[in-house]
């Protein structure tokens, strides 16, 4: 075995989970865990948008995923549906411009997050989000490119995406504006995008709205998270990259202690060593009785957690990077039922996962992998993370 990257030592039966739904406080929602389906339901709402459609996206691929969505974009546009489309500079810096000449030749309002280099340039509008209708929202981990629509056996990436109607569509419409209105300026002003995620309200009620962004200290979300741990008796946590600050960590340890805590981690991904960071954790965890799998049927994207009753489903990881510095969209939401369905999809995935018991951390635990692991954690979690942290974010 690869022990950086995680290749399995053999195949895995494995086929995506058909798509779900539930009702949860006054919220109509659809989980979305196969990436043909996930592909479907976000063609859906493109093409059956009337007045307006709101998208914002990491990584927008210029393959045939990309060029589908593109060209849905567009006959949306020319139906006079009012189409507005921001794209990271950073994650997409892979596709050419010219992509996007599409978009723009049918009026569609398009703009680049970071599009001028700086030091700030180091910040990423990581998020994944589509609004329809003012009415219909869609958000996840997943991007616009083919491996987020590939299947396990074509080794396509792992994701969750939920689309749902509901009163928290309008603080949706509400931020993506806000975010929109300062990206699309001549001169983008980071102050002023400082500002908005720390201002931001994500109201008190059992539906929120939680960001993250460039801060001194845990973002909204993750400060959320943080004191939902604090007297937590249950975890499960799926999570594509998991290098978390160590509060965080000591928190997992202790709800392990008090209860169950639940680990579903990747064995396989385009970066081996987010996976090398997260096994020097496993030491610490599994001696507070955390249960620790990884999924090998193909490579892992999703983020969700349940703590007790609450559900947090979005864009962002559990490292140094989503927890501190990137533009994040995290869902809370509070409802038993919810989260009961949540852990069953959960446990689901973990069907198909390796344990991690202590043995076998044991005889991964090598000297070389040792330090392996080390250099792994030391660049995912102090090197990029240090970089950004100098440049004075603020609160």
């Amino acid at each position: 075995m690869n022990d950086i990257q995680g290749a399995p030592d053999g195949p895995v039966r494995y086929q995506d989970p058909p798509p779900f739904s539930a009702d949860a406080q006054g919220h109509a929602l659809t989980f979305y865990p196969g990436g043909s389906d996930r592909f479907a339901a976000l063609l859906g709402l493109i093409e059956g948008s009337i007045r307006s459609l709101r998208l914002c996206f990491y990584i927008y691929a210029d393959d045939d995923c990309g060029r589908r969505v593109t060209e849905a974009l567009c006959a949306a546009a020319r139906r006079g549906v009012k189409v507005s489309l921001m794209i990271d500079s950073f994650g997409s810096n892979g596709t050419p411009d010219s992509a996007f000449d599409a978009v723009r030749e049918a009026g569609c309002a398009f703009c680049f997050f970071g599009s001028h280099w700086s030091a700030r340039y180091l910040v990423r509008n990581h998020q994944k989000l589509v609004i329809a209708d003012q009415e219909r929202a869609m958000i996840g981990g997943f991007n616009v490119a083919r491996d987020y629509f590939e299947p396990p056996e074509n080794d396509g990436w792992n994701d969750l995406a939920v689309v749902l109607t509901g009163p928290v569509v309008e603080r949706l419409v509400e931020w993506y504006d806000r975010l929109h209105a300062l990206t699309s300026a001549p001169h983008q002003s980071w102050r002023g995008i400082r500002r908005l995620v720390r201002e931001w309200d994500p109201g008190t009620g059992p539906v929120q709205l939680l960001l993250g962004g460039p801060t001194r200290r845990l973002s909204l979300w993750a400060r959320k998270v943080n004191d939902d741990l604090a007297a937590a008796n249950r975890l499960d946590l799926v999570m594509a990259y998991f290098s978390p600050a160590a509060r965080l960590l000591a928190r997992i340890g202790r709800v392990a202690r008090r209860g169950q805590a639940r680990l579903l981690l990747p064995a396989r991904s385009d970066n081996g060593a987010t996976i090398g960071a997260s096994r020097l954790l496993y030491g610490v965890l599994l001696k507070r009785r955390a249960k620790i799998y990884e999924f090998t049927p193909c490579k892992l994207h999703a983020k969700l957690i349940v703590i007790d009753d609450v559900v947090y489903v979005g864009s962002a990881n559990f490292d140094m990077r989503s927890l501190y510095i990137n533009l994040e969209i995290m869902l809370r939401i509070e409802d038993a039922a919810l989260a009961e369905r949540m852990r069953a999809y959960v446990s689901q995935q973990i069907a198909a996962s390796l344990p991690i018991t202590r043995a076998l951390h044991h005889r991964r635990r090598t000297l070389l992998n040792r330090i392996r692991w080390a250099l792994s954690w030391f660049l995912v979690s102090v090197v990029d993370y240090t970089v950004t942290r100098r440049l004075n974010f603020g609160q």
